[in-house]
């Protein structure tokens, strides 16, 4: 029985298909999606790919992926240059400058420690963030990692690490989420939000 479809067609579907979020049949669509839109959409798409794929760096300072190095973030000035927040990855650094939360500096660890997956503390950006912290200038290391269980060894191996240094360690609070209702929140949630109640 001939191919539906030609090999390029099937190489795009498979490059698609390894796309967080997208499986076979998400990568199918897109793939038709892009064709039928050729003008609009594919060839655009190509050239950004391309011009990404020249230009987009990893700060060799946090650790973040931008055009320059050091990136954007580590150059601005109005920055608070006294508070690192240390994340596991670029897409969490992503969403905290998304919320406009904090106006800090940053460190991106590139993971957390697991056995299971073998990762380990050499294979993530430590030295760095020892080098990092131990700047004067740095009061205080957020540890805006995952609440999950090898985001939470990693908060308590990087804790240990720093404990040499004159800063000060914080996490980020767990809890009841803004808009949550108790009822549909789990048992871990809600033992962290008694154990970090705040005066009202």
């Amino acid at each position: 029985m001939p191919a539906a479809i030609g090999p390029e067609i099937e190489r795009l579907i498979q490059l698609l298909a390894r796309l967080p979020g997208l499986g076979p049949r998400s990568a199918r669509r897109a793939a038709l999606h892009l064709i039928k839109k050729r003008e609009q959409l594919l060839s655009p798409l190509a050239e950004a790919v391309r011009v990404a794929a020249e230009r987009v760096v990893t700060c060799s300072a946090c650790g973040n992926v931008d055009t320059c190095d050091p990136c954007s973030i580590c150059r601005d000035d109005r920055r608070d240059a006294s508070i690192l927040v240390v994340v596991e990855d670029v897409s969490d650094l992503w969403a905290l400058e998304r919320a406009g939360a904090i106006n800090a500096r940053y460190h991106v660890l590139g993971g957390v420690l697991s056995a299971l997956d073998g990762v380990r503390p050499q294979d993530l950006s430590l030295d760095k963030l020892l080098a990092r912290a131990a700047d004067p200038a740095v009061k205080e290391v957020i540890l805006a990692l995952n609440a999950t269980v090898d985001g939470q060894t990693t908060a308590h191996y990087v804790t240990d690490l720093l404990a040499s240094l004159s800063v000060k360690v914080t996490r980020l609070a767990h809890g009841v989420p803004v808009g949550g209702e108790l009822d549909y929140l789990d048992e871990g949630t809600l033992s962290a939000a008694i154990r970090q109640r705040t005066t009202f």
